[in-house]
């Protein structure tokens, strides 16, 4: 295949629209949460993957697991989790069962932004993808965004 490949070309603009949607809806979630909570999107984010988190076996996420579910290197996602630290949304504590490891939970009072948040998280994300229907080569992948189904934990 040459660099003036349809089927390259296709994929490359394919690429694009993706990349497009994505920075649409994540700057319209970001402006919401900001001006609604003080609170990013990585952040948001974050504290939702760490909600979700329980006592039973495999419970407890690993930094890497965090950080594979809020798309960020390992380092940013334990700055990110210090800087919530900071703000007594998130507290660390050591596993009782492997010294070694580093526990994360959610704060009651990350807990309660986290639930006045998602209302506008869900709002905006709403709206971008509804902007982004109308535009032609976003609305393919709006329609694939709506239909699919979160993946079922391992």
């Amino acid at each position: 295949m040459t660099a003036t490949d349809p089927a390259l070309t296709a994929l490359a603009q394919s690429w694009c629209a993706l990349s497009l949607l994505h920075g649409r809806i994540e700057t319209h979630i970001e402006r919401a949460l900001q001006t609604g909570h003080r609170l990013s999107a990585r952040e948001y984010s974050l504290l939702d993957v760490l909600s979700r988190q329980h006592d039973g076996d495999g419970g407890h996420l690993q930094m890497k697991q965090v950080a594979d579910a809020v798309v960020l290197s390992q380092s940013a996602t334990t700055r990110l989790v210090t800087r919530l630290e900071d703000r007594g949304l998130l507290e660390r504590y050591l596993c009782p069962t492997d010294r070694r490891g580093i526990y994360t939970n959610v704060t009651e009072a990350g807990l309660e932004l986290l639930e006045e948040a998602r209302p506008t998280n869900d709002t905006a994300l709403r709206e971008a993808l509804d902007e982004a229907a109308g535009n032609p080569e976003l609305a393919p992948l709006v329609r694939v965004v709506e239909t699919l189904k979160a993946p079922v934990p391992a």
